[in-house]
């Protein structure tokens, strides 16, 4: 397996590496860093969800819950209190869709420290977010708007702005995964940059506090940035309904 999957490295290295393909159909398939990294995610979040249900199972209700449940908790009322913040009372119907993606987001953004190339800092992985929340912000403008609705939106504030607000509608999915993927890109090339560029200065601590910045601060600064805009485009869709 090739190694470049680890981000320190003695020459500037952010590219996606290809680490072995296969041919499917006659076409040459390849498997990247980017697949693993998200592999590696996934399975962190199932043995998180796993351990946390085993010791909920387990714990007391009068007792001292354990420090992973803690965490757990702590995980959903925070985002349940920033969906209600946004959403209001609708934010219930949504909670499983944005703690979801909040997570997983967060876990790629940091997994920097982990060694991995963080699975964000692909197109092919934010695109593919943003048009989940573009669909889902869609099929609600149809359900509560109604077409006739939808087509009232699309003519305002005159009939000619059709092609414009239709543009700014198909424009939503690429924002919200151009700027997930941009920020995150951007921290990943910063950091490989440095290893490669001033290796000298790797065991003197400095790394550490570009890891903070670039991973831990930006990263959770683009999760809640990408979570707040889909509420947002959500609760714009469904309007007062």
């Amino acid at each position: 397996m090739n190694m470049s999957i680890l981000l320190a490295s003695n020459e500037p290295d952010f590219m996606i590496k290809g680490i072995f393909s296969y041919e499917l159909f006659g076409h040459e398939v390849w498997i990247t860093t980017t697949h693993v990294s998200v592999l590696i995610v996934m399975i962190l979040l199932l043995v998180f969800s796993a351990v946390v249900n085993a010791k909920l199972k387990k714990t007391d209700p009068y007792g001292k819950p354990p420090m992973i449940v803690n965490i757990a908790e702590f995980i959903v009322e925070f985002v349940n209190n920033m969906a209600e913040g946004v959403m209001g009372n609708k934010a219930a119907k949504f909670f499983n869709y944005i703690a979801t993606i909040a997570i997983f987001i967060l876990i790629s953004n940091i997994s920097g420290l982990l060694g991995l190339r963080p699975p964000t800092a692909d197109y092919g992985v934010t695109f593919p977010l943003g048009v989940l929340s573009f669909c889902l912000i869609t099929f609600n403008k149809f359900k509560w708007q109604k077409p006739v609705g939808v087509l009232k939106g699309l003519c305002d504030p005159w009939p000619f702005w059709l092609p414009i607000n239709l543009i700014g509608d198909f424009a939503v999915p690429i924002s919200l995964s151009l700027r997930l993927f941009a920020n995150i890109l951007s921290g990943t090339v910063m950091m490989a940059l440095y290893y490669g560029l001033l290796p000298v200065f790797v065991k003197v601590g400095i790394p550490s506090a570009l890891h903070v910045y670039f991973d831990l601060f930006s990263g959770a600064i683009q999760t809640y940035v990408f979570c707040m805009l889909t509420m947002t485009y959500i609760s714009d869709a469904i309007g007062e309904g």
